[in-house]
C-alpha cells in the first residue's frame, strides 16, 4: 500500500492517459517485488532510486523517473552458478514446474532506507549441481558495494528429532530449503524464512534472525522441530510485525502438536502464530489452527497460502486456507486449537476452487475501508472493514464485475493500492495476474488491471486495451509496486516494466 502517491488518480488513470512509459531491463526472470527508495541524492542531484533483484543473483539500481542506470552487480558465490529448477531433482517427482529455469534471488528483498542497505538472499550451486550454499547479502544502494560482515553463509542447526535430523539435531538444507517470501526488517534484525521446492523432504519451516549492522546470527527458530514440514512461504508475502514488536506468520502443511495433543507448542504446522523473540529464538505468544487440520493435511489443502494481514491500527489479522476459507483473527488471542470448531473472530466462506494463492491488499478511502483479496477462479472481493464490531460487513461486500476474466489455474491476482490519504477519487486498486493460463505450472502472459478502489465494479485501466501496454510474461507472486506517479511491474521478460501518465 502507497497511501502517499499524489499524481495517479481515478481520473487520470484511463487509456487515454496512462500507459506503458520505458522498460528496466534486467539479465533474468524477476519474482522479487521491486523496490523504491525516494529522494536519493546522486552527483548533487535528488532521484528516485528502484531496485530490481533477478534469479540470476543480479541487482540493478536504476533511476525510477528516467530508466537511467546506476549500477549493476552480480551475487552469484565465486566459482558457482545459481541453481535450477533442474537441480532440485526430487521435487515434484523431478519434474519441477513451479520455477522454470534459474532460481537465485527469489524472496523480495529489505530495505534499510536511514542506512541505505538492502537485505537479500543469493543462492548458487557448483557445477554439477551437488553443492549448495545461501547467502544473506548486505548491500550499499548507492554503490552496490557489500557491508562489513557481508555476506553471511546461511547455516543453522536446531534440536530436534523430527524429519531428517541427526542424533536429535536438525541441520539447514541449504538446497531443500526455499527461500520463497519477503525478507522482514524489524527492531534491527533482519529475518528470513524458508519452506520447500514442491514438498521435497525432508524440510522444515525455518525462521533466521540476523542482526542489521554485523549480520551475526541472532535467532534460530524451527516451527516442526519434533515432526516434519510446516514450510513459511504466504505467495511470496513476508512476515507481517507489528508496532510493539510481535512477528505474525502462517505455515503450511507440517505435523500439529504431538500424538495425541494437537495443542502442544513445539510443532506447529498448519497455522498462523504470533512469534515474539526470546533469546536466541522465537516463542509462540498466541496461534490459531483450523479445527480440521488433519483433513488439510491430507487434501493438500494447507494453511498459509495467502500470509498473514494485519488490518492497520486494529488488533486484527486476516489469513487464508486453501480450502476457501478466510479467518479473521485477534492477534492477542487468536483462538488456539478446539476439537469441532473454530473459535475465531469471523470466518469467510469462498468457493473450493478459491485456493488462496493470492496476496491481499489494504485501502482506506473517505468514507469506507476495505481489505481485497482475488484469488484464483474467482472474482476480485472487497470486504469492509467495520470498526463497531471489528469484522467485515460481508451484506457489503463489493466485487468486481462478473465479465472480468479470472485468474485461473493454481495462481491469483497481487494486488497493491495507492492513493493519496483518504482523499476521494485518488484510491486503486492494482491487480496482476496470468491472462489464460495456470501460472503455478507454466510460463504465462500477463495483466495489469486498475480499479477504482471505493467502487471495484468499476475498472479504470488494463494492459490489454493498447498493444503497447502489454505486460509480456507474468512474474507470479510479484505484487505492483506504486510510487511517485509511476507503476513498477515485475515479468518473466527480462524486464520491469514502468507505467505512468504519457
Amino acid at each position: 500500500m502507497n497511501d502517499q502517491e499524489k499524481k495517479l488518480t481515478t481520473s487520470n488513470v484511463n487509456p487515454t492517459q496512462f500507459g506503458k512509459l520505458f522498460s528496466l531491463a534486467v539479465d533474468d526472470q524477476v519474482y522479487a517485488q521491486p523496490l523504491i527508495v525516494g529522494n536519493i541524492t546522486i552527483n548533487s542531484a535528488i532521484h528516485n532510486m528502484a531496485l530490481i533483484a533477478t534469479v540470476n543473483n543480479s541487482v540493478y539500481a536504476y533511476d525510477g523517473d528516467s530508466g537511467k542506470l546506476f549500477w549493476n552487480k552480480n551475487y552469484t558465490e565465486a566459482g558457482m552458478r545459481p541453481p535450477r529448477n533442474t537441480d532440485m531433482t526430487g521435487a515434484c517427482s523431478g519434474a519441477y514446474p513451479n520455477f522454470s529455469g534459474n532460481m537465485g534471488i527469489v524472496g523480495t528483498p529489505v530495505i534499510d532506507s536511514v542506512s541505505r542497505i538492502i537485505y537479500f538472499v543469493a543462492r548458487s550451486t557448483n557445477s554439477n549441481g551437488t553443492s549448495y550454499v545461501q547467502y544473506l547479502h548486505a548491500v550499499n544502494i548507492l554503490t552496490g558495494g557489500e557491508q562489513p560482515g557481508s555476506p553471511v553463509k546461511i547455516t543453522a542447526t536446531y534440536n530436534g528429532n523430527g524429519d531428517g535430523s541427526v542424533n536429535n539435531v536438525l541441520t539447514f538444507d541449504a538446497q531443500k530449503q526455499n527461500q520463497r517470501a519477503g525478507l522482514t526488517l524489524l527492531n534491527g534484525l533482519v529475518y528470513v524464512t524458508f519452506s520447500s521446492h514442491c514438498d521435497w523432504g525432508p524440510y522444515h519451516g525455518w525462521i533466521l534472525g540476523y542482526n542489521a549492522g554485523s549480520l551475526q546470527q541472532q535467532i534460530i527458530y524451527n516451527d516442526t522441530p519434533n515432526g516434519v514440514d510446516g514450510g513459511i512461504w504466504e505467495s511470496g508475502t513476508g512476515m507481517a510485525a507489528d508496532a510493539q514488536g510481535n512477528l505474525y506468520v502462517v505455515t503450511g502443511n507440517g505435523t500439529v502438536g504431538v500424538t495425541g495433543d494437537p495443542t502442544a507448542a513445539i510443532n506447529r504446522g498448519e497455522s498462523a502464530m504470533k512469534l515474539i523473540p526470546s533469546g536466541s529464538t522465537l516463542a509462540i505468544a498466541s496461534y490459531f489452527t483450523p479445527y480440521n487440520f488433519q483433513h488439510l493435511e491430507d487434501e493438500d489443502l494447507d494453511y498459509g497460502t495467502m500470509g498473514a494481514f494485519l488490518v492497520p491500527n486494529s488488533n486484527y489479522y486476516f489469513t487464508s486456507c486453501k480450502d476457501g476459507n478466510i479467518f479473521l483473527l485477534n492477534k492477542n488471542n487468536m483462538g488456539g486449537y478446539t476439537p469441532g470448531s473454530n473459535q475465531v473472530q469471523q470466518i469467510i466462506t469462498l468457493g473450493s476452487s478459491s485456493n488462496m494463492h493470492c496476496q491481499a491488499a489494504y485501502g482506506k478511502g473517505a468514507t469506507n475501508e476495505f481489505v481485497y483479496i482475488w484469488p484464483e477462479n474467482d472474482r476480485l472481493h472487497a470486504f469492509p472493514f467495520n470498526r463497531g464490531s471489528n469484522t467485515f460487513d460481508i451484506p457489503n461486500e463489493l466485487m468486481s464485475n462478473g465479465n472480468i476474466q479470472a485468474p485461473g489455474g493454481q495462481n491469483g491476482a497481487m494486488l497493491s493500492v495507492s492513493s493519496n490519504g483518504s482523499l476521494a477519487g485518488t484510491g486503486i486498486v492494482w491487480a496482476a495476474y496470468a491472462k489464460g493460463c495456470d501460472a503455478g505450472s507454466y510460463t504465462c502472459p500477463g495483466l495489469l488491471r486498475a480499479f477504482d478502489a471505493s467502487d471495484i465494479t468499476k475498472e479504470l485501466w488494463n494492459s490489454a486495451e493498447t498493444a503497447g501496454d502489454d505486460v509480456g510474461l507474468y512474474a507470479k507472486f510479484a505484487s505492483p509496486t506504486i510510487a511517485n506517479g509511476h507503476v513498477y511491474l515485475a515479468t518473466f521478460s527480462n524486464k520491469v516494466i514502468v507505467y505512468g501518465i504519457k
